[in-house]
């Protein structure tokens, strides 16, 4: 990952592709057809889409094949959820892995969530640390999947079933740690309940391939949405000039309670001033009239 990821996200070639990383078939524990699955975020106006089923015994360790699924203007990564012991509460690792290739041998008995984490990395894939909240994850148990290129900062269906949706608090400890990370945005739907379309990413990218939106989730060139755009970021001295749709705020988080933000009525621009965060990190968050938000990736100044 880039040391300089919001700004690198935007100066970065290509064009934003919307999807989502973290969705269920009836390979697992959803209600659809992989097909019926791909076919609703296509029309819904997705790019692209990680079908991300528990790779569990009781299931038979499916990497769901999606490749059948792509045309010139939807495409897949191949990916699942991955589940070893146990956190420091008892229970089995939710681990993302985006960009699995299907032959991913099965979980063995003797396998840790870190070590499964460290395995999948190596054969390549995308590895995000899923809904910490939902579960209870402490800081401690983020350090261990030293893995992990990104947390899940929003889960929709985690709202939805336990008003646990968010992973901020552990975004910002880990990079308080010194884990240079980039947060995500899903809505883990499974089509049982209305829990899909909730929570996506915003990928840069130069074409609409698996490969090339793999490499850029990898160099952090993407941000995460539950409505609202992230149009401009960039950089002049210490001064930040951002567009955005409109919004009831843009703000700045950093370290501690280092913050900087904009308040307005359908703002579109802010101008924030990035002096309080030298020496250290801040990313934005770009609020909505109606709660919504974007999370950027984080600055290294």
């Amino acid at each position: 990952m880039t040391g300089d990821t919001m700004l690198a996200t935007f100066a970065a070639p290509g064009k934003f592709y919307r999807g989502n990383l973290h969705t269920h078939s009836n390979r697992s524990d959803g209600g659809l057809e992989p097909q019926d699955v791909c076919g609703r975020y296509k029309a819904a106006g997705y790019d692209f889409l990680c079908l991300s089923d528990h790779f569990l015994q009781n299931f038979d360790f499916p990497l769901t094949d999606t490749r059948p699924f792509r045309d010139e203007t939807f495409t897949t990564i191949i990916g699942a959820e991955l589940h070893a012991p146990n956190t420091h509460l008892g229970e089995l690792w939710h681990i993302l892995a985006v960009g699995l290739p299907l032959d991913f041998a099965a979980t063995s008995a003797s396998e840790t969530g870190p070590q499964l984490a460290r395995r999948a990395a190596e054969a390549g894939a995308f590895v995000g640390i899923a809904h910490p909240q939902w579960y209870g994850l402490n800081t401690e148990d983020g350090l261990s999947i030293d893995a992990a290129h990104a947390v899940e900062i929003y889960n929709h269906t985690c709202e939805l079933l336990s008003a646990r949706p968010d992973g901020v608090v552990m975004f910002d400890h880990l990079l308080n740690a010194g884990r240079k990370l980039t947060g995500f945005a899903a809505d883990d739907a499974h089509f049982k309940a209305d829990g899909a379309f909730g929570g996506w990413v915003q990928v840069k990218a130069e074409e609409l391939t698996p490969e090339a939106l793999l490499a850029a989730l990898k160099a952090g060139h993407y941000y995460a949405s539950q409505g609202p755009e992230i149009l401009s970021v960039e950089r002049d001295g210490d001064k930040l000039h951002v567009e955005t749709t409109p919004a009831r705020s843009i703000s700045l988080a950093g370290r501690a309670s280092a913050s900087e933000v904009v308040h307005g009525e359908a703002i579109t621009t802010a101008t924030l001033d990035l002096s309080k965060f030298a020496g250290s990190w801040c990313r934005m968050v770009v609020t909505a009239a109606d709660g919504k938000r974007a999370w950027s990736q984080p600055e290294y100044l």
